[in-house]
């Protein structure tokens, strides 16, 4: 019986990855990356040589029995993505079903993930808090929004820099302009930077300083 690791890769500084997670990854029979020619420049920095297949949204639907398969025949595969933890707004949880429905052993490694240093810096409550991930783009982004407007827990959201400042004024149309939150961009990279304040003064700072980078979101509960 093969085994399947699910393995966190780095938000930003190439160093924020564990022996263990390094060691697997040249050790095992195949690495899905949900972006090969991303996850190469991981790979070569380090020195791992092990062959690369893509697993990615579009894909992994048609790829996930054929994967299951080889993990039965004796495999041991490492599942990567672009940046952080697999199956935490990427891909990874189809797979993850489907070897647990056919008993095969599944491990996620413990390593980087973008919310948590952004929950921590915020200066928010963190002993309490609902991970969002990214808001529904159309269908059901309004409903959604209005449910959250009564959650008494830290929110966290993940967003693009092209949608930063447009799902700022959603949440301050919903959850008040006067709410706390913070937002943090480019995660352990150079030019890593966390904006605290109201959703309203957030509005004004992102309106006047072009969103650059990875976005995550943090607001204060009700």
């Amino acid at each position: 019986m093969g085994k399947l690791y699910l393995i966190p890769t780095p938000v930003g500084n190439l160093e924020d990855i564990t022996f263990r997670a390094v060691n697997l990854l040249k050790s095992c029979d195949l690495i899905l990356a949900e972006d090969t020619r991303t996850s190469s420049y991981l790979l070569k920095h380090y020195g791992i040589e092990t062959r690369m297949h893509s697993h990615h949204k579009f894909n992994e639907h048609r790829s996930v029995s054929n994967l299951v398969e080889r993990l039965l025949g004796g495999e041991q595969i490492a599942l990567i993505s672009d940046a952080g933890t697999p199956s935490i707004s990427d891909p990874g949880f189809l797979l993850v079903r489907a070897c647990v429905e056919a008993g095969v052993d599944v491990e996620c490694l413990p390593g980087a993930t973008a919310f948590v240093p952004a929950l921590v810096e915020s200066g928010l409550p963190s002993d309490r808090f609902c991970f969002e991930g990214f808001l529904p783009q159309k269908k059901g982004r309004q409903t959604r929004l209005k449910l959250l407007a009564d959650e008494t827990r830290t929110m966290i959201f993940y967003e693009s820099p092209y949608r930063v400042v447009k799902t700022l004024g959603q949440l301050a149309e919903h959850l008040g302009g006067e709410r706390q939150a913070s937002v943090s961009r480019e995660i352990s990279k150079l030019y890593a930077e966390t904006v605290r304040g109201t959703l309203e003064s957030l509005i004004i700072h992102f309106t006047a300083n072009e969103p650059r980078g990875e976005f995550v979101i943090v607001v204060a509960g009700r």
